[in-house]
């Protein structure tokens, strides 16, 4: 199913880095980006992961960040410790969220970010991600909403 701006976003459950449980209805009210990434300190994906960080402070006025690729929890906690990244990695190594959001492409290489809304609905879909370049157009749409 390919999941496209202005449809519901699909509900998830999973664990972070330290093993907390995380589910979308977690964030209802505010807005999230949930970022697809192929594997947890590889050279494109740590870019973006601390292009993230480095802009944390301004993105984070504006949403929440979380992060998922199907990496283990233990993958994730190296990559974040590595990195000082202060923002949430997703576990999903049996794929049901990269699935859910049709973001199967990731497994090949290819980024994609979802923008969801406060009410739960996708407001943006980032296809092909530039790592480099995707802060900047997050943080231009949310500062145009």
């Amino acid at each position: 199913m390919k999941v496209e701006a202005n449809m519901k976003a699909p509900d998830f459950e999973a664990l972070d880095q330290e093993g907390k449980p995380h589910k979308l209805a977690d964030y209802a009210g505010k807005y999230v980006l949930l970022y697809f990434y192929p594997k947890d300190d590889t050279p494109g994906c740590t870019v973006e992961a601390c292009s993230i960080r480095d802009n944390y402070g301004e993105l984070k006025k504006h949403l929440e960040i979380i992060g998922v690729s199907a990496d283990t929890e233990a993958s994730h906690k190296k990559f974040a410790q590595k990195y000082n990244l202060p923002f949430t990695l997703l576990a999903d190594a049996d794929k049901k969220i990269i699935s859910a959001y049709g973001a199967d492409g990731v497994i090949m290489k290819k980024r994609v970010s979802f923008l969801i809304g406060p009410e739960g609905i996708i407001v943006k879909v980032y296809e092909k991600v530039v790592p480099a370049d995707h802060v900047r157009q997050i943080l231009a749409d949310m500062q145009a909403r």
